[in-house]
C-alpha cells in the first residue's frame, strides 16, 4: 500500500512499483522474462481509489469504474468508483430495511425514513465510503486471483484517516448499538433477526479490514514524501502517526521528483528515517519531461517491498506485569502495555479509555488502540515516555477482576 500527503508523486510511485519487479522475494521463472507463457495471468493489480487518478491514462487503457483493465501482460488496473460503491451498498442496506418494515406490526422508529432515502439521493455518507473502499481492496486480496497488489492510496486527503475508517466505523456502530443488545433485540423480536445480521456483518467486515490493514505477513506500507519543505516539516508526523495506528511500514520513499531534491535535504529526511528504525529509505530520481506513458514510468524504478512480518508501533505493543519492587506500596498487581511511538511534540499526547479501546491521540491524530484481553479488566494509573517507547501502566478494576487472581 502507497500512501502521502497530496502532491508528492504517490500515484506515479505505486503505478512504477506495480511496473517493477518486487524487493525482498526470491526470483521465479514468470520473473525472469525468459519466456511470456510463463507469466500468469493474473500476476499484478493496481488499485487507485482517486478518480482523478492519472494511472489509466499513462498505460493507455480505458479507465472502467470497478472492473480489472489489462494494462499488460502482467498488470491489470482497477479503479474504483466511491459513488458507485455507495450506492450499491446502500440498495442492499434499505432492502433489509424494507423488509423489515413489512414483517414488523409495530412502527420502528427511523427506520422507516431511511428506508425511503433512495441510492440515487446520496453525495456521500462519511466514512462509510471509505469502509467500502477497503472492503473492495479486502475482497480482491483474499479472492486469489492476484499473486500482488499494490494500492495508490493518493487522492483520499488524509491516508490514515482512510486507513482508521473501518476502526472508527465498528467503534461507532458499536457504541450506538452494542453487539450484546443487539443480540437481544433479534431475541425479543424475530422480525429484527435480518437487520441485526446486516448490522454485525458490517461489524465483522470492519474488524476483519482492521487487521488485514495491520498484518505484515501481508501488508508492507509505502510512504512517499517529496524532497521539499513540505515533506520535510510532515515526515516525523506522519511516521508517528505510522506507529500509533500499527501500520507494517515497510519502507520510506524520497521522491527527488518534488521540491528541490538537493543532497543535503535528502539527508535530514535520511536521518529522521533511520533514527533507531528498521525502515528501508529509497530516492525516486527526477525524471525528465512528463510521465505520461509506460515507458518513462519505468525510468522511475520503483521496487516495493513486499511484506516482511515485521510489525511495527502498537502493532508490535507488548505487556508485561510489572515487578514487586517496581509497584508502589499498596499495590497488588499491575501490568504495563508498551510500544515504539515516536513523538515529534511530546505535549500532544493523550490517552483516553472507550470499552475495550485505548483512545491514543498524537499531533492531533487520534486512534483506537484495541487492548489485550487482559487488560480489558484493568483500569489506567499512568503513561510514560522516554523519548523512544511509550509505557503505559493498569492496575486490575476491582469491579471486574477475577476474584483470587
Amino acid at each position: 500500500m502507497v500512501i502521502g500527503p497530496g502532491g508528492a508523486g504517490v500515484s506515479v510511485t505505486a503505478a512504477s512499483g506495480a511496473l517493477g519487479r518486487p524487493r525482498g522475494r526470491a526470483s521465479t521463472s514468470s520473473d525472469t522474462g525468459a519466456g511470456t507463457t510463463l507469466v500468469p495471468e493474473h500476476d499484478t493489480l493496481l488499485i487507485t481509489v482517486d478518480r482523478f487518478s492519472p494511472s489509466a491514462s499513462i498505460f493507455g487503457v480505458f479507465r472502467t469504474p470497478d472492473e480489472p483493465v489489462a494494462a499488460s501482460s502482467r498488470l491489470h488496473v482497477l479503479s474504483l468508483d466511491r459513488l458507485a460503491l455507495l450506492e450499491r451498498a446502500w440498495s442492499d442496506f434499505t432492502a433489509v430495511l424494507s423488509e423489515t418494515l413489512a414483517r414488523s406490526r409495530v412502527s420502528l422508529p427511523g427506520v422507516g425514513v431511511l428506508s425511503e432515502i433512495s441510492a440515487a439521493e446520496l453525495t456521500a455518507l462519511p466514512g462509510i465510503e471509505d469502509f467500502l473502499v477497503l472492503r473492495r481492496i479486502r475482497d480482491e486480496a483474499v479472492s486469489g486471483t492476484w499473486r500482488r497488489i499494490v494500492v495508490d492510496a493518493s487522492g483520499v486527503g488524509d491516508p490514515f484517516a482512510f486507513l482508521r475508517s473501518a476502526a472508527v466505523l465498528s467503534q461507532t456502530l458499536n457504541r450506538l448499538w452494542p453487539r450484546h443488545r443487539r443480540l437481544a433485540a433479534a431475541a425479543e423480536r424475530p422480525v429484527l433477526a435480518q437487520l441485526t445480521a446486516a448490522v454485525d456483518a458490517i461489524d465483522r467486515d470492519c474488524v476483519d479490514i482492521t487487521e488485514l490493514t495491520t498484518d505484515a505477513h501481508s501488508v508492507a506500507v509505502h510512504l512517499v514524501v517529496g524532497a521539499d519543505d513540505r515533506g520535510e516539516r510532515l515526515l516525523p508526523d506522519f511516521l508517528a502517526t505510522v506507529d500509533v495506528m500499527g501500520l507494517a511500514l515497510r519502507s520510506v520513499i524520497l521522491n527527488r521528483g518534488v521540491g528541490d531534491g538537493c543532497d543535503d535535504r535528502i539527508a535530514r529526511l535520511r536521518s529522521v528515517v533511520e533514527d533507531g528504525a528498521e525502515i528501508d529509505c529509497l530516492d525516486v530520481p527526477r525524471v525528465d519531461g512528463p510521465i505520461d506513458r509506460a515507458a518513462r514510468l519505468r525510468k522511475v524504478g520503483v521496487g516495493l517491498a513486499t511484506p516482511n512480518g515485521r510489525r511495527c508501533g502498537c502493532g508490535a505493543a507488548k505487556v508485561a506485569e510489572v515487578d514487586d519492587a517496581q509497584k508502589p506500596a499498596g499495590a497488588d498487581r499491575m501490568f504495563e502495555l508498551r510500544w515504539r511511538q515516536r513523538l515529534p511534540d511530546p505535549a500532544s499526547l493523550q490517552l483516553g479509555r472507550s470499552g475495550d479501546d485505548l483512545l491514543v491521540t498524537v499531533g492531533g491524530f487520534r486512534h483506537p488502540v484495541r487492548l489485550p484481553s487482559v487488560l480489558r479488566r484493568c483500569v489506567v494509573v499512568d503513561a510514560a515516555w522516554d523519548g523512544t517507547e511509550i509505557a503505559i501502566t493498569f492496575v486490575p478494576d476491582p469491579a471486574v477482576w477475577p476474584r483470587g487472581r
